[in-house]
């Protein structure tokens, strides 16, 4: 999945991307508060983490403007200030979490991960499909108990689609989350890789809607609506 970054400490900054990609994450990491706004309004981001204290626009100038603009992404701040005013304040204007300076990235990791799950409507770390199941935490899918070997790529990809599990995910929007905004996306990439990931999942995990995208439907989930259907 792909994070946007915006912190002008070059040493943090630094350290969140290189943890951040390390965990599996594509970043985009800016320094300046209106090249980062520029980014998380025009691009598209699984979530953002974002310092209070930037030049030329300030974090929370930022989150208002990406609210207001109806960027619903999910946003964990990042400050040096601690008093549970401006927490309040930054919780107000649309932030999903909130990190105080100095922090172990460890725990950036977990309040990531908890937010993610939650914009996905996920309470739990480990997401279930029938005979398959990725765990976000350990980044690592199975199948009946037999972990999956899959390049990063690849677990990007699944990932995404298993937590939007039920939507049509359109290739340009997988490509986004693939690829940072720095590299080239070939045009038939997304579709290529669809195919690998196939190769090494069950049939008819993942669907192709032609002209649409991708979903990967839970059929527990599609009995149920069944079922209220029946007995509307």
């Amino acid at each position: 999945m792909r994070i946007l970054v915006i912190e002008d400490d070059d040493r943090i900054r630094s350290d969140l991307t290189a943890t951040l990609e390390a965990s599996g994450y594509v970043v985009d990491a800016e320094s300046d508060g209106e090249e980062g706004w520029h980014l998380g309004d025009t691009e598209t981001y699984a979530a953002a983490i974002l310092d209070l204290g930037l030049p030329t626009l300030d974090g929370l100038s930022i989150l208002k403007r990406w609210r207001n603009a109806g960027r619903t992404l999910p946003v964990l701040v990042l400050t040096a200030r601690g008093t549970w005013t401006e927490r309040v304040e930054g919780i107000d204007a649309g932030a999903d979490d909130y990190l105080p300076k100095p922090f172990k990235m460890e725990e950036m990791l977990a309040r990531l991960r908890a937010i993610l799950r939650r914009s996905a409507g996920h309470a739990s770390s480990t997401i279930r499909i029938g005979e398959t199941e990725l765990d976000t935490r350990q980044m690592r899918l199975s199948v009946r108990g037999v972990p999956i070997g899959l390049s990063p790529q690849e677990y990007r990809l699944i990932a995404c689609l298993i937590m939007n599990k039920g939507r049509i995910v359109s290739q340009q929007e997988l490509a986004e989350h693939l690829q940072s905004v720095h590299f080239e996306r070939e045009s038939n990439a997304v579709e290529v890789l669809v195919g690998r990931v196939r190769r090494k999942l069950p049939i008819g995990l993942i669907e192709t809607r032609r002209g649409f995208g991708y979903i990967v439907r839970d059929e527990d989930d599609d009995k149920q609506a069944n079922d209220v259907a029946r007995r509307r």
